[in-house]
């Protein structure tokens, strides 16, 4: 897969899907890479045009080793998008991504044509929770010492019974997420609080909740789209917080009305 260098920092990324279609910008959530896309490209492949890339301190991008901002972050979707030459794209985020999608939708609204913003929060008040993690991140376990809390809190007890492949695929991806990249992006979202940008974003916007997501709450997802001109809100029923991987028929469903499709 190609990659560029955007903001100091190489990115790596994957374009697929219909050639000259509209496009669509996906971005993966904490500890995971563009693979967490993987069902959704092969759903809408033959209507768009895809791009899709590993975030800062994730999959095979680079991962300096700093503490980074939700600004950073967003800057590399958009020097990403200067790179393909897109003027104007659909953005698909969830979890981290939705936070950067909201900064995007706040600061570059007039790139983007219509927002979704899954499994996320404006504003997570917890500096020891993700303090903790980065600590953990950072110590002699890395990666090990949080692949078990985290499958746990991203899937439901029974879809971990149900597919244990798909389970362990995303174990997989936080295993091989850089340990000090994950921890410069969990200072990210610590130091995050985009409530005050929601009102000023204009653009089109569905916000997706799962009904059973410890990690970004119902609420979170509900005050995100409450505050939000307009904004959709759409709860999709027995996921957790990758709701996009274990409910997917029910997340394309969310698309599929959301894009006119």
């Amino acid at each position: 897969m190609p990659s560029v260098e955007i903001n100091g920092t190489d990115l790596n990324y994957r374009i697929d899907g219909r050639h000259g279609g509209p496009s669509l910008l996906f971005s993966n959530s904490l500890g995971t890479n563009l693979g967490m896309w993987d069902a959704q490209v092969q759903a809408l492949s033959q209507r768009f045009r895809i791009i899709r890339y590993d975030s800062r301190g994730h999959g095979l991008s680079g991962a300096p080793d700093a503490e980074y901002t939700m600004d950073t972050l967003g800057r590399d979707a958009l020097g990403l998008m200067d790179y393909l030459e897109i003027d104007r794209t659909h953005y698909c985020g969830l979890s981290k991504g939705g936070m950067v999608g909201q900064w995007l939708g706040a600061n570059a609204g007039e790139r983007i044509e219509k927002l979704v913003l899954s499994n996320t929060s404006s504003y997570l008040n917890n500096d020891e929770l993700w303090n903790g993690r980065i600590a953990a991140a950072r110590s002699a376990a890395g990666m090990d010492g949080l692949v078990d809390a985290i499958s746990e809190r991203w899937f439901t007890p029974g879809f971990r019974e149900r597919d244990p492949e798909e389970v362990n695929r995303v174990r997989q991806m936080i295993l091989t997420t850089p340990a000090h990249g994950y921890a410069g992006c969990c200072a990210a979202i610590r130091d995050m609080d985009q409530r005050a940008i929601l009102p000023s974003i204009a653009v089109p916007t569905m916000v997706i909740v799962g009904d059973q997501d410890p990690a970004t709450t119902p609420e979170d997802g509900t005050y995100i789209a409450d505050n939000i001109p307009g904004a959709r809100l759409w709860t999709i029923e027995n996921a957790a917080h990758l709701s996009n991987i274990e409910q997917p028929g029910q997340f394309m469903d969310a698309l599929t009305s959301f894009f006119e499709i």
